[in-house]
Order: C-alpha cells, then structure tokens, then sequence
C-alpha cells in the first residue's frame, strides 16, 4: 500500500555446491510468491471484512481511496487468504499459547455451536481466563462421533483442562465425557434455566404466539396508527401540547377535539412497545408476546373508561376509542388465549423464583447476555436452589403437575454439573485457586456478535448463507482483538504482515483448499434437478423407459 503498482526483478542465486537457492528477503515480506496483492492489502482487507464488518464493496471502495484497484470477487478471496493465514499462524504458535495458559494454572475451555435453518454447525471452543479462542469445526450435526475428533485435536494441542463448561446437548455431554472423562465437567446455568423454562411453559407460549399471528393484532394495530398520525400531523402543535400537558398532569386546552385520537395513537404505541419489553436474553427469561397481551388488556379496560368522557359534549370526537377497541375485541375474547395465559402465569412465577436462586439472568437486570450472572459463592447458589427444591416440591399442586416433576427431575438429574467448587491449582507463585465461569455467556456473547457483523455486512437477519460459506476458522479473528493473544501470535515481531510472510505458500494453498472443500455441500448440477417437481417419480419414470429400450442399448442392462 505504500509503493501502489510496481514491477519487481527479482534475482534468485543457486549455490553451486549444495544447490541451496537465495531469494530476494524484502520481496517476500512485501508480498507472496505467485500473489498481485502485498501482505498489507491482505491483513487490511481481512480486518475491514471480520473486525470492522464492512461488505465486499465497501472494502474495494476503501482501497481504491487509496491507490489500490481491486475487485469485488478478488476481496471476497483476499477475505479467505486472510482467514487460512491467520488459522495457520496459530497453529504454529499452539506450544506458546499453551505455555501461557500453563503459567495461569491451566484453562477452563468452553464448548457451544451455533447454526440457523440448514446451515451446518459452527462449534467453537475458547479458554475463558484468557478468553483466546482455540479452535473451531464445522459439522453437520451436533453428535458425539462428529465432535469427538474436534476435542481430541484440543487435546492434543492445549493438553487437559481444568474443567469444560457447555450446555446439556446429548451429542456434547457423551463427547466430554469420552475425551475427558476424568476431568471437571459443568452445566452452564444460563442453558440449563434455559431448557428448563422451554421445558415448563415453551407448549402454551407458543399458543399465545399463534393467537396473536391468527388475529393479526399487530398488523391492524399498525395501519390505525398510521391513519392516526396522519390525522394528527395536520396540526404541528397538536403532539407537543400533549407532551406538555401529561408532563404537567394537565389537558392542553388548544386541539381538544384530537385528544381522544393522540390518546388512541400513544396507546397503541405503548402496546406494540410491549413487543419490545424484555432484558435481552431471549425466551424464556424474556417473554415479549406475554407482555404485549397485557398491554393490549390494560389499554382495552382504560378506553372503556375514556370513551364516554366527551371533552366538547360531541360522541364523534371519541369514534378513534370504538374504532381501537373493535380491533381489540376479538383478542379479548379469545377464549383459548386467556386460558392459556392463565395456566402460564404460575408456571412463570415458579420458574422466575428459580431463577432467582441460581442469580443467573436478573429480572431487573439490563445487560442482557453480557451479565455474567449476580455476584455470589457457589455454596450460597447452592442453598438456595436445595430450598427452592424443598419448596416446590411441598407444594399441594406438586404431584398432579408433569411439568414441575420434569424441572425437579432435571435439577436432580445435572445436581453435580451445576455446582463447581473452585479448583486449587499450581501456579508461578504457588497454589491458586480458579472458578470456573458457571455460564457459557461468553460463547453466547461471541456468537451474537458474530452474527450481528454479519447482518451490518449483509442487511439479513439469516446466518444460514454466512455459516454455509464461512470458512471454518473464520471465528479466529475475534483473538485478534485480544492483547495478549496478539503478543503470543506476534512473537517479537511487530505486525502480523510479517507472521504471514514466514508461513510456506504451498502450505497455504493445501490449507486453502482443505479449508474451500465442504462435504455437505450439495453439488450445483444435483441441487438443480433434485429441485424439479416430482422428483422421485420422475427419476422412476425414466429408468423404465431406459428398460424398455430395444436390447442394442446396452448400458442398462450391463
């Protein structure tokens, strides 16, 4: 980047006596053998693709500010140099990396995947002392004999951590439990409340989520506050006085006759904001449709009462309080969606009680997935989930109620996974003692911001296209954000350029091309005709007629 365009002699020299060859040293740290674009190009594209989140056209727009042509598709393929450079590279520095973690007392990995749709599963595992991501895999299902050989490469290279901290999938559980079986294993507790919730109130949630879809509430809902605004945009004035007037618990006394339309459009409002209640860590600990439900009970009961207050002793200013309340009658009498509710309500409540023993995801809190759970020791948590326990199993209702037998019976189940106590370990100044991290937030964090890179590049909110074509490593990038990774990686060098300058081109075109191959990818020419109607019958079809050939064709019937 700092020459632009340039044409190179390079002069190579062969010793005549043991024919070992010498070549131009500051040519290949500016670029790679057979390669048009310099080191820098690369490292900048990679950072502006991964780090930064910008598109394929965004980065050839930011280099070709400065001096540097290049093509949509040649950044796309910079983007996956960088990725089997980077992934290379820390292979390469594993030892060291290990030798750091050993300096700590050893490294407490944490296991998860991600996957959308038909997309095929990302799995990813980091050391959450260090929060250096070790490796990653991508695999078509999330089972024991697919994941087995991605731990046992952990293994190998970063050697047995102190404890393994993941959710309750069956396929992770038996993986564990076979690669290390003698180590500490643990449950994360955001999962596990998690699945314990899906479990107890998932069923009648779903029903108050396709009540609402049946009724299409929210449409309607949308279309009379755009008539509204558009009533009430004809008078400038008339919002503001309203603003002051609530503020100062006071009717404005200019526009009464738009009162009662103001009144309807904030209250709509209000309720589709109930769409958006919530802490950020997603159903069940976040119920949204619960809450706009509510919301839309609360603002029917109150326009009942507002609609015979006439403020200019004329009815017809009050026709936005029956016109809403029309389209909310058929969800207040909904007879299935109150009954459901109303069977959800207690199961809520017990599970919030539960969740408040483990103080994990806090009702008040408002850091959503970054909260790593309230401060307290692991004997306390403990206590409280053992009265918990007590509690809901004394209950009258307790031995009639499967779901509340299932949740007791999970408890039971993961009782030893969930409670670590911290493990005394040797380190450079003599015994320490380590907690492991009783969440999986962590990987939960480094998901979300995975995708939500992906959605600033492409404006879609599906991942199922971006995990398809991803190369494996991709996730290796977030280390570089990571100082003391970074020191590991660098090595007393000073850019990463020049760590990339010393990695083999043909070991990087084998990575490369290992890394493009994708097993479960579906051939073009397959996709297509698989995709024709009456496939099967079709393909049937056309063997019989291939059988009814005269016998001078062949190649059947050999």
């Amino acid at each position: 980047m700092h020459i632009g365009t340039f044409f190179a002699r390079e002069t190579i020299s062969i010793c005549p006596k043991c024919q070992c060859i010498y070549q131009s040293e500051e040519l290949a740290k500016l670029v790679a053998p057979g390669a048009n674009f310099g080191y820098d190009i690369l490292v900048y594209a990679g950072k502006a693709l991964f780090l930064r989140h910008r598109n394929d056209r965004e980065v050839a727009a930011e280099l070709a500010q400065k001096n540097v042509p290049i093509s949509i598709r040649q950044i796309a393929y910079l983007g996956k140099k960088f990725v089997t450079y980077l992934a290379i590279a820390h292979q390469q520095c594993a030892a060291r990396i290990k030798q750091a973690m050993q300096l700590k007392g050893g490294y407490v990995f944490h296991l998860d995947g991600t996957c959308d749709g038909q997309s095929p599963l990302l799995m990813s595992g980091l050391d959450s002392l260090s929060e250096i991501v070790l490796g990653n895999v991508k695999l078509p299902s999330e089972k024991a004999d697919k994941i087995i050989p991605f731990l046992k490469d952990i293994k190998e290279k970063f050697g047995i951590p102190l404890a393994l901290v993941h959710d309750m999938g069956k396929g992770i559980l038996n993986a564990v439990a076979q690669v290390f079986p003698k180590t500490p294993d643990f449950i994360c507790h955001f999962h596990f409340l998690r699945d314990i919730g899906n479990d107890l109130f998932g069923d009648e949630y779903d029903i108050i989520r396709q009540r609402l879809h049946k009724h299409g509430i929210i449409t309607k809902l949308r279309y009379r506050a755009k008539q509204l605004k558009q009533a009430i945009d004809k008078n400038p004035g008339a919002i503001d006085s309203f603003h002051c007037g609530i503020r100062n618990n006071d009717l404005p006394e200019s526009s009464v006759e738009l009162i009662p339309a103001i009144n309807v459009y904030s209250l709509i409002l209000w309720a589709l904001d109930g769409k958006n209640q919530g802490q950020g860590y997603g159903f069940p600990f976040d119920r949204p449709h619960l809450a706009f439900v509510r919301r839309l009970q609360e603002i029917y009961c109150r326009i009942d009462q507002l609609k015979n207050i006439r403020l200019r002793q004329s009815w017809k200013d009050n026709r936005p309080y029956f016109k809403i309340m029309g389209d909310i009658k058929t969800i207040m009498e909904d007879n299935v969606l109150h009954k459901t509710i109303e069977q959800i309500e207690p199961k809520i409540d017990v599970f919030d009680k539960l969740r408040d023993a483990m103080r994990i995801a806090p009702i008040c809190g408002n850091r959503g997935l970054n909260h790593d759970g309230m401060e307290s020791t692991i004997g306390r948590i403990e206590r409280g989930v053992k009265k918990f326990h007590l509690w809901l199993t004394s209950r009258k209702e307790y031995s009639a109620n499967q779901g509340y037998k299932k949740m007791i019976e999970q408890i039971d189940k993961y009782w030893e996974k969930l409670f670590a106590d911290p493990i005394t370990v040797d380190g450079p100044d003599g015994k320490i003692q380590i907690q492991p991290q009783r969440t999986n937030n962590i990987m939960e964090q480094y998901f979300r911001d995975f995708k939500r890179g992906n959605r600033r590049k492409t404006g879609n909110n599906s991942s199922s296209l971006m995990l398809q074509n991803m190369l494996a490593q991709t996730p290796l990038v977030r280390n570089l954000q990571n100082p003391e990774y970074m020191k590991i990686l660098l090595d007393g060098k000073t850019t990463i350029e020049n760590v990339f300058a010393e990695i083999e081109i043909t070991r990087l075109r084998e990575e490369l091309k290992t890394a493009q191959q994708n097993p479960e990818k579906i051939p073009a020419k397959i996709k297509s005709i698989i995709n024709e109607p009456q496939y099967p019958e079709k393909l049937v079809n056309i063997l019989k007629k291939a059988e009814s050939q005269p016998k001078s064709n062949h190649i059947l019937r050999q």
